[in-house]
Formats: structure tokens, sequence, C-alpha cells
């Protein structure tokens, strides 16, 4: 296994006196998938959400490549190489694919984002996001507004927006929600070669056991904001405490 890359110590947050995430001590390998799983309220999302920034923690810490990053804002955790998509496609629907990445490539080399620059005269993030989106195949439609995209698509061009961004961590935020079923082994493999070629570190929450069980190299498994196990997937699988835990309910 790697060095961690990715270092939560003690992690949790509450919520007018809710406990949303609790005491959540967790080490990423550097180039490791991760699956994050549990059921809905198991504070996967907002895991998610104080590791990115968008939540403040109130207890714990948070480590990026051996940094302390628990206080810093969003844009500078994402300048420092975190990643991340949402459960809901976020892309700018009036622009066109090639645009979107090209202003995920242009934010990472340190770019004006002037909208009303013409692409051809910003050449290196051009260059990127034209590589970006044929990696994730979607060449032909580079010159398609990316609100015309269907959601397969639209999730395609998030994944190109990542890696335009040529960040070392990805967070991704139930990828294959609201995919129909004959789409999702397309993005499935799509995931692993990306990270098994680009040698990025993935961390994935996802509510299909399958994909996660075929993709991840362990498994977070949360339960009321805890850490219920982390471990193989075949180890958690087998795993009797997680099997009590969700007796009668749906992963």
């Amino acid at each position: 296994m790697n060095p961690p890359i990715l270092v939560t110590r003690n992690l949790g947050l509450d919520i007018g006196g809710a406990k949303i995430v609790v005491d959540v001590s967790l080490e990423v390998a550097a180039g490791e998938l991760l699956g994050i799983i549990g059921p809905n309220g198991a504070g996967k999302t907002s895991l998610f959400n104080l590791l990115s920034g968008i939540y403040k923690p109130t207890a714990g810490v948070i480590e990026l490549k051996g940094k302390p990053i628990t206080q810093q804002a969003t844009f500078l955790r994402t300048r420092e190489g975190l990643g991340r998509t949402f459960q809901v496609s976020s892309v700018f629907p009036l622009l066109t694919v090639l645009e979107n990445a090209r202003l995920a490539a242009e934010a990472s080399l340190g770019g004006t984002l002037r909208l009303w620059r013409r692409a051809s005269t910003v050449r290196p993030a051009l260059d990127r996001a034209r590589a970006s989106i044929a990696r994730v195949g979607l060449e032909s439609r580079a010159l398609v507004p990316a609100g015309a995209l269907s959601h397969g698509d639209k999730r395609r061009l998030e994944l190109a927006m990542l890696l335009a961004a040529d960040k070392p961590v990805f967070m991704l935020d139930e990828p294959m929600a609201g995919m129909s079923a004959e789409h999702v082994p397309q993005l499935v493999e799509l995931i692993r070669s990306i990270h098994e070629q680009e040698k990025k570190t993935v961390l994935m929450v996802e509510h299909h056991i399958d994909v996660v069980t075929g993709l991840a190299q362990r498994i977070a498994v949360m339960h009321h904001g805890a850490l219920l196990a982390c471990d193989t997937p075949a180890a958690v699988m087998a795993n009797e405490t997680v099997q009590s835990a969700y007796l009668g309910e749906e992963l």
C-alpha cells in the first residue's frame, strides 16, 4: 500500500445537536480506489462535504498530502489536489463540451477564466481540454452544448473536467445515480481505466454494491454517521457486524 494521500482523524460534524458524522478516522492511500457505502442518511455525502470544504467539521482534522486542510476554503483544497463530482450533474449547460473542459483546465493552469475569450487563444488549456474529452470518448461532441448531452454523457464530461484540471484525488459522489442499466458498465470501465491508467486516487460513494465490489480495492461502510468497517470487498461483505447492521436495510 502506498503512503496515505488523504487522512481524517476523529472527524465529526454536529448540526443542531444531531450527529451527522461521528469520529471518522480514515487513511486513503495514494493511487487507491476506495468505495464508500451505506444506506441513505449514513453520512456518506456529508463526509464528502467535509473533505471538500463545503461543511466545516465540529471535531477532528483532515490532511491532504501530509498537510492540514481542515480550515481551508473549498477553492484552496481544489488547488491542493481535490477534485469532486456531485450526485446531480454539475456542468455549464450553455457552454460546449470543449469549453467546459477548457475552463477546468484553465483554472488549474492559472488562466483568467474569461468566458468571452476565444478558446483558440488559450492553447495549453485547449490542448488539455481536447485530450480530456477524447479520453472519455466525447471528442465527437466537442462543440455540442453541455446541456444537450444525455445524462450518461454529462457524467463523462464531469470526468473529463476532472482530468483537465489534473487533480490527483477524484471524489465521485454516486456517479451511477440516474444512469440506465445498460450504460452503467461503460461508466464503470471508464472509471476503472482512469484509476488504473491515469494513477488517480478515487473515492467513490455509490449505492450499486456490485459496482463498488467490482471496482474498489477497499470499501468503507458508514452507518449512522460512523465508520463501521473499512476493508477489502470480500472482508466487508463477510463482516458479521456489517451484515447485522444492515439487516433489513438496503445498501
